[in-house]
C-alpha cells in the first residue's frame, strides 16, 4: 500500500454535508451495554454442534519454509473455482491441474468452530482423473488468465449452510496437497454479515511464478519490496489480475510463513481467526464475498451488522456506494481491519465472457481534496479520478505500515465495559502491520476510543486511531483500524501468527474478546 497523506481538516462543503447526513450523535461514554446472548436455535449454533474434524488441514505440500519464494505455487496439484461465491442449488466448477498427470481426491470442508476442530467434512470426489493444464500466456497489461477445463462440477446442496468452504486436493502420485476456496452465500436475515476480502486476496496473488500480483511490474519487480525508481503517474499503476487462476502461497512472506495455507488466498491468515471465534460464540452469521458487496445492495441490508476483516484493501466504487447506502439505512458496521477501502478496482469480464473476473488498480478512495494533497506531495498528476473519501464511511483512513500497541483513551466508554482497561493501558502488538488513523473529526459526534504512536516513526505516517460514530438510524460504525484485530480473538487450527519488524500480535486476549462482544451485542440489541 502507499503512505497516507495527512487528513485535510477542510473537506469540501459537498463532502462535509454528505458526512453530516451520514452520521449522528456519538455514543456517550459510560453507557452500560446489555449483553445479548446468541440464540441457541440459530443455524450457526446448530451447525457447530455437528461433528468436526481436523482432516481439512494439509499435511504435505510442494512448499516448505526453506524453499525459495519462486516456489510459492503447488504445481503437482493446484486449482481454482469458477465462482468466488455460490448459493445453494447453483453449480460450481473446480478446475484442477496435476503435473505430473495423476488421479486426485477432492474433499470439501466447511470451516467453523466445531468444538475446536475448525472444519466439518461435507463431500468427497474420489479418484478423479487429473491432467496437466497449461500456464496461461502473458496477455495485455501483464494479465495471466487461465482457461482450464473443469475437473469437477457439482450443484451446491440445499442443506449447505453459508460459510467459507475449503476444497482439499490430494494427488495420488506423491500425496501432495493444496486448497481451493469458495463461499456459500444465502439471502436470509442474519445478525452479522461477514465479508471475505477476496479482491485483496487476488490483488496479492502472485501465481504462477511469484511475479504476477497486482503489485508486480516489469520495471521494478515487486513494488512492495523494491524501492521504486520513480512514482508512476498514479500510485501503483498496475496491470490486470484474474480470478481464473490458483492462489499461490501468500507473497508477503516477510509477515507470515504458512506453506500449508497454499490455495486458500489470505483466509487462513486474516479472516479465519474471526470466523472461528464468531462461530464459537454462537453468533448468527452469514458469509459473502467482496463481489457480493459489489453486486447486490439488498444482501447488505438484510443484516444488523456488516463486518470487514483483516486486509480489505481493494474495493470497487459500487462496493463503496452499496456499503454507504446500507449504513444510511441503519446497518451497523465493524471495520476490524487496516489499509481498508484504499485502492479503487474496476472489474471486467474474463476472456470467456464471465462477469467480474478481472481487475486492476485505478486510484484511491481519498476524495478529490485529499487526492490533490497526495499527488502534490509526490509531484505527480492523477491519472484516474479519485474515489469517494473512505473516511466518510469508516471514520478514518489508512495511515501507515509497521505497528505497535493498542492504547485505551476512554476507559469509561461502553467499548471497554468489563475489560478492566484504564486510561493509557495497552494491548501489546495488536496494531499492524497496516493501520487506520487520521480520524474524520468532521463526522458529527465521532469519538476516538484508542490512539497511540506506531513504529517505525515516519513523518508521513499518522498515529493509530480506533473510532466509533453513530449513523443516521442510531446505528454504530466501529473502526478498529488494524489488520491484526482478529489475532486477539482466537488462534484456530492451521493458523500462524503474523509478525513485523516493529510489532507482533500476542494471540488471543480476553480484553479484545470482550470488546468484540460489546460491539456485536450492541449491533444485535
Amino acid at each position: 500500500m502507499d503512505k497516507q497523506p495527512e487528513q485535510n481538516a477542510h473537506l469540501s462543503r459537498r463532502e462535509l454535508l454528505k458526512s453530516t447526513a451520514a452520521a449522528g450523535v456519538v455514543l456517550a461514554a459510560g453507557i452500560e451495554g446489555i449483553a445479548a446472548a446468541p440464540a441457541a436455535d440459530n443455524p450457526i449454533h446448530k451447525e457447530n454442534a455437528k461433528p468436526g474434524t481436523r482432516d481439512w488441514l494439509l499435511t504435505k505440500t510442494d512448499i516448505t519454509a526453506n524453499e525459495p519464494v519462486e516456489l510459492g505455487r503447488s504445481p503437482r496439484i493446484e486449482g481454482y473455482c469458477s465462482e468466488t461465491s455460490v448459493s445453494a442449488s447453483e453449480t460450481l466448477k473446480i478446475m484442477v491441474s496435476t503435473n505430473p498427470v495423476s488421479e486426485f481426491d477432492l474433499e470439501i470442508y466447511r470451516t467453523g468452530y466445531y468444538e475446536g476442530m475448525g472444519g466439518r467434512f461435507m463431500k468427497k470426489f474420489a479418484s478423479v482423473q487429473g491432467k496437466t493444464q497449461a500456464d496461461p500466456e502473458i496477455g495485455e497489461n501483464r494479465l495471466r488468465e487461465c482457461q482450464w477445463e473443469a475437473s469437477v462440477e457439482f450443484e451446491i446442496p440445499q442443506d449447505w449452510l453459508s460459510g467459507v468452504y475449503l476444497g482439499k486436493l490430494t494427488a495420488k502420485k506423491g500425496s501432495v496437497q493444496s486448497y481451493v476456496i469458495f463461499i456459500v452465500r444465502d439471502d436470509r436475515p442474519c445478525d452479522l454479515l461477514f465479508q471475505c476480502s477476496d479482491t485483496t486476496w487476488q490483488a496479492y496473488n502472485s501465481w504462477p511464478t511469484y511475479e504476477w500480483s497486482l503489485y508486480h511490474n516489469d520495471a521494478n519487480g515487486y513494488t512492495g519490496y523494491k524501492k521504486r525508481k520513480k512514482w508512476s503517474t498514479d500510485a501503483n499503476d498496475t496491470g490486470w489480475v484474474s480470478f481464473d487462476r490458483p492462489y499461490a502461497n501468500y507473497c508477503q512472506d516477510h509477515l507470515v510463513k504458512n506453506p500449508k495455507s497454499v490455495g486458500s488466498g489470505e483466509f487462513l491468515l486474516w479472516e479465519f481467526p474471526m470466523s472461528y471465534w464468531i462461530e464459537q460464540q454462537g453468533y448468527d452469521v452469514s458469509y459473502i464475498s467482496n463481489l457480493d458487496t459489489h453486486r447486490q445492495l439488498p444482501r447488505l441490508q438484510r443484516t444488523k451488522g456488516f463486518i470487514s476483516v483483516g486486509h480489505d484493501e481493494y474495493w470497487t466504487r459500487e462496493m463503496y456506494d452499496n456499503a454507504m447506502a446500507a449504513s444510511e439505512a441503519g446497518v451497523n458496521f465493524a471495520f476490524l481491519c487496516g489499509n481498508s477501502v484504499w485502492g479503487v478496482v474496476p472489474l471486467r469480464p474474463s476472456a470467456q465472457g464471465q462477469a467480474q473476473r478481472v481487475m486492476r488498480r485505478e486510484g484511491n478512495f481519498l476524495g478529490e481534496e485529499l487526492n490533490k494533497v497526495l499527488h502534490k506531495r509526490r509531484g505527480t498528476k492523477p491519472k484516474y479520478p479519485a474515489g469517494p473519501n473512505a473516511a466518510l464511511l469508516m471514520g478514518g483512513l489508512t495511515a501507515g505500515i509497521g505497528g505497535g500497541d493498542w492504547t485505551c483513551t476512554v476507559p469509561d466508554h461502553w467499548l471497554y465495559q468489563s475489560t478492566g482497561m484504564k486510561q493509557g493501558d495497552t494491548i501489546q502488538g495488536l496494531v499492524g502491520w497496516e493501520w487506520h488513523g487520521a480520524p474524520a473529526r468532521e463526522l458529527p459526534g465521532l469519538e476516538v476510543v484508542a490512539e497511540g504512536p506506531m513504529m517505525p516513526k515516519n513523518k508521513q505516517y499518522r498515529p493509530h486511531a480506533a473510532t466509533i460514530y453513530k449513523g443516521p438510524k442510531d446505528n454504530i460504525v466501529f473502526n478498529a483500524g488494524t489488520i491484526w484485530w482478529a489475532q486477539g480473538l482466537s488462534s484456530p487450527p492451521g493458523h500462524v501468527l503474523p509478525a513485523h519488524n516493529h510489532a507482533k500480535p500476542q494471540g488471543p486476549d480476553k480484553r479484545v474478546q470482550r470488546m468484540m462482544s460489546n460491539v456485536f451485542d450492541r449491533f444485535i440489541k
